[in-house]
């Protein structure tokens, strides 16, 4: 790549694009060259949030203003199915992060159970990648796209995926407990749920059938090579942003709460945006938000055996536009903390 990494953010008028565009403006080595949206064309950024009045950003264009010849990561924040259809248009040079649930899932037969909808850029998911930058070991400049995990996702796996490598839990009955600002649902909200008082009252939804289950029983299988079907329920919360996931875990034999905290923290002594609460401390969102931090907490359980792990993310940022640009500094060989500080 140039000096520059020349990028487009599509679907930017949306709560993931607008903070990915936030963090992008502050990044050394990137200019955003298009800013993309369905609607409002010609309008300028600002006017979906004004913070960004005083930057030097391209006005709002569609897809087809895009030189894909002069771009070189294409950002797509985009409702599921989109990115398929943009994943057609790539040519040698691009590059695809994409924060959809598009390329999440290994098998088509999987995102057609999950989404209810057919593949349409099955030939492209063996060149795409599932990528939590922590927990990534392979180079993602082999891929031709990269999968970002969904929010509830990332706020589960941080925790559980050392731990399951290690083989101190049992694997059998594991239980989520997740708590979403609503700034998770976008702000088709009042679409999507029908809650009363939403703003005012925590609600449960996706009980056994949410679709982020499909990308944690795949990855979690990979990691254990064996199936694992955890029992996860997501909530509504009254908040506008921020995820908090409570994990409930059997311990196997000879295995204690505070060995699950060594095990964790030993394994993310070098990742920047792993943090720690002391052992056996409860934790919540408020210190992590607007952040790229996941905060994470080890507790006894008061049965034997057994510990409670919670986990803190902002569903915006280490679980949506955060880790997408987390990712772009892994795909072109910068420190993942550039354009963080």
């Amino acid at each position: 790549m140039s000096k520059y990494i020349n990028v487009s953010v599509v679907g930017a008028t949306g709560y993931i694009g607008l903070e990915l565009i936030k963090l992008l403006i502050k990044h050394p080595k990137v200019k955003i060259k298009n800013i993309c949206a369905q609607s409002s064309i010609g309008k300028p950024i600002y006017k979906f949030d004004y913070s960004l009045k005083k930057k030097s950003l391209p006005k709002i264009t569609n897809l087809a203003s895009i030189n894909f010849d002069n771009i070189d990561i294409i950002f797509t924040a985009l409702p599921n199915g989109e990115a398929q259809k943009i994943s057609k248009k790539l040519t040698s040079k691009n590059k695809l992060i994409d924060l959809s649930a598009d390329f999440r899932l290994e098998n088509p037969k999987n995102y057609k159970k999950w989404y209810n909808a057919t593949h349409k850029s099955k030939n492209l998911i063996k060149h795409s990648v599932y990528s939590i930058p922590e927990l990534i070991d392979i180079k993602l400049d082999k891929f031709k796209i990269i999968a970002c995990p969904g929010c509830y996702p990332t706020s589960i796996q941080l925790p559980l995926v050392p731990i399951i490598k290690k083989r101190l839990i049992n694997t059998n009955n594991i239980i989520i407990d997740s708590k979403s600002g609503y700034s998770g649902a976008g702000k088709n909200l009042f679409k999507k749920f029908k809650f009363k008082n939403i703003y005012e009252s925590i609600s449960a939804y996706g009980v056994s059938s949410h679709r982020h289950l499909a990308e944690i029983d795949q990855q979690l299988k990979k990691i254990s090579k064996n199936k694992i079907e955890v029992r996860f329920t997501p909530h509504l919360s009254p908040m506008f942003r921020g995820i908090l996931s409570t994990i409930y875990v059997n311990l196997n034999k000879n295995i204690t709460a505070r060995k699950i905290y060594i095990c964790l923290k030993k394994y993310y002594k070098n990742k920047h945006f792993i943090k720690f609460a002391k052992f056996n401390t409860p934790i919540g969102t408020g210190d992590i938000i607007h952040t790229n931090f996941c905060k994470i907490s080890v507790c006894n359980d008061r049965m034997k055996n057994k510990a409670i792990i919670l986990s803190a993310i902002d569903n915006l940022i280490k679980g949506g536009s955060g880790q997408a640009m987390q990712n772009m500094n892994l795909l072109c060989g910068l420190n993942e903390v550039m354009g963080f500080k």
